[in-house]
């Protein structure tokens, strides 16, 4: 017997034994209509209950059998007078599949009516309680619900040795704040080796130093580090959303005169800083500063302290513009350090840093999926490059704003549509600004968002978004979370702003501690110069970091990736013109 023969009589063995089971519907398998309506419909499952329910049974047989070839069950396109399909039994005949019902659900069609037109939306907009429009207020709100109402500055707090000198949420939080300053210290090589390095000859010896910075763990570590090298320490935020509660505890419980907790009110955060420098007996000689409001405070208010202030150390672009207002006008009467201009603060804390952190922040507040969606960065400088970059990769359609020439031509070159925000405005899903500028995003703009757009700033100042126009009676805020509103305007239409416009990335995520490590040796090192520079190096003006200092910077975080760097031999450092101990590049180099 042939091969052939074998097989076909093997197939009419399978087919008789499939068609001999009752148990098996008539259709294909690989169809899953029969069981489809028996989900739908139990008691109409069975071929005597399907007829009695005046439906055609899948077992019964069209009344023009058909013989086909195939060995097995079929679907034919030939669509029965019912609207249905036919099939192809297992013996060659053809059944009508039954009609598949639309599935619906009870209550779907009383749901689509309950939703609100648009004259419902605007009623409801204005019909909200009073209690979720309390966000005209500021961040006050802001904190954390486990712990009581009671503002820090009524509360009388002692860390374990007495002292008093602070402002904090809660002193009991001491612990778990140690703990996140030890996980920092592991990702903050340079501090660690700088403290290491510098501590048995105490370079800020005498230093006074107040400061106003995020305070975080990472800034913990500088804050004892700085300390470690003989410098006095008193703090404040910089920032109402950014402190961390338990490491403010920490610093507390470790004698640091600190005065800031998440959720200050502006009352709150110009109160903090005049604690921290108001204080008897207590001349602050060095100023570190992150967005330039502790410099004006005193140099505001206490003339006289200011002109007694060895050197100030800036970080951020807009405590630098605001120094070289100062230093224009002829006002500043101290050496400032521009620390945010330095080659491993650009390059790696504006870059790198917020490159991470500008997804962290839209996850963590919004949980928004980036994939396709249409995204407008407006400024491509450092920041507005990380975060362009960031959201490329995670498939998001980016579009730039930018004022100068060459920072636009940076964008097309790496592919970027160089848009005006009038021209995107009304499309994109997600704001961001990267300017240091005010006034980028103005209600004008606000009004054309499509309804969901999620607004948010990634540069220090809160002046980008113009936020105080959206404080009016005909809009309604709603607290969605912590740092998370909802603007609803008349029509039902709403934005989503995240922390009021205030810097997303640190009011509410965190940013990677390795990068900050870069920057906050690059701010030791900056106060270690200016403390210790020779009378007649530093003028009333405003410097860069020294290139050795920021190549210093950098080779003390080369170990941690195992990395060996190259040396020149004597030839070719002569040949280069160089030290063969660096400076490897002129101040003129651009990175």
């Amino acid at each position: 017997m042939s091969v052939q023969a074998v097989a076909a009589k093997m197939a009419e063995v399978e087919l008789k034994d499939v068609a001999g089971k009752d148990s098996l519907p008539a259709i294909s398998p690989l169809t899953p209509k029969a069981e489809e309506k028996k989900s739908e419909n139990n008691s109409t499952s069975s071929p005597a209950a399907a007829a009695a329910a005046g439906e055609p049974s899948p077992m019964t047989a069209a009344p023009n059998p058909v013989k086909m070839p195939q060995a097995s069950a079929m679907k034919r396109p030939d669509q029965q007078q019912n609207g249905g399909e036919a099939f192809v039994n297992c013996d060659g005949t053809v059944a009508e599949a039954p009609r598949m019902k639309k599935i619906q659900f009870a209550d779907q069609k009383q749901e689509f009516n309950k939703r609100p037109t648009k004259i419902g939306r605007r009623s409801l907009s204005r019909s909200i309680s009073q209690s979720s429009t309390d966000s005209y207020s500021s961040a006050a709100s802001y904190t954390d619900s486990s712990d009581d109402e009671t503002s820090p500055r009524d509360k009388q707090q002692k860390n374990s040795k007495g002292n008093g000198d602070f402002c904090i949420k809660n002193i009991k939080q001491a612990d778990f704040g140690r703990r996140e300053i030890e996980i920092a210290e592991q990702e903050m090589p340079a501090l660690m080796a700088l403290r290491k390095r510098a501590q048995g000859e105490k370079p800020l010896a005498g230093a006074k130093i107040v400061g106003c910075t995020h305070i975080t763990a990472q800034t913990a570590v500088l804050m004892e580090t700085l300390s470690a090298l003989g410098a006095q320490c008193r703090w404040a935020a910089c920032n109402i959303y950014s402190t961390q509660n338990e490491v403010a505890a920490a610093l507390a419980e470790g004698g640091f005169s600190v005065f800031a907790w998440k959720g200050e009110s502006e009352d709150d955060f110009w109160w903090c800083i005049d604690r921290c420098v108001n204080v008897e007996g207590w001349q602050p000689n060095m100023i570190l500063d992150d967005g330039g409001d502790l410099t004006h405070w005193i140099y505001k208010k206490y003339p006289n302290m200011f002109k007694k202030i060895k050197g100030i150390v800036e970080e951020s672009v807009t405590g630098v513009h605001r120094l070289y207002q100062l230093s224009k006008a002829g006002k500043l009467c101290v050496p400032a350090m521009n620390v945010n201009d330095s080659v491993t603060k650009q390059k790696f804390d504006n870059l790198y840093c917020c490159r991470e952190s500008i997804l962290d922040g839209l996850k963590r507040t919004t949980d928004v999926m980036f994939g396709g969606k249409q995204v407008v960065i407006c400024g491509y400088g450092e920041v507005g490059k990380g975060c362009c970059a960031a959201l490329k990769a995670m498939g998001s359609i980016v579009y730039v704003t930018e004022i100068d020439p060459i920072c636009a031509l940076q964008a097309c070159m790496d592919g970027f549509r160089l848009v005006k925000l009038t021209e995107v405005i009304r499309q994109v899903d997600i704001v961001i600004t990267c300017t240091g500028n005010k006034n980028v995003v103005v209600r004008e703009y606000m009004d054309r968002m499509k309804n969901g757009c999620i607004v948010c700033n990634m540069g220090h100042s809160n002046t980008e978004i113009d936020v105080a126009s959206l404080r009016t009676p005909e809009l309604t805020w709603e607290r969605v979370r912590s740092q998370v509103d909802h603007v609803i305007w008349p029509d039902g239409k709403r934005i989503v702003l995240l922390a009021e416009g205030r810097l997303l990335n640190l009011s509410c995520s965190t940013v990677p501690t390795f990068v900050l490590s870069i920057t906050a040796t690059t701010q030791a090192l900056a106060l270690i110069e200016l403390y210790n520079a020779p009378e007649g190096r530093y003028k009333q003006d405003v410097y860069l970091l020294p290139k050795k200092m920021d190549e210093y910077v950098a080779s003390l975080h080369l170990p941690t990736f195992d990395a060996h760097l190259t040396e020149l031999s004597d030839e070719q450092a002569k040949y280069l013109g160089l030290n063969k101990n660096g400076p490897f590049k002129p101040n003129y180099y651009r990175y």
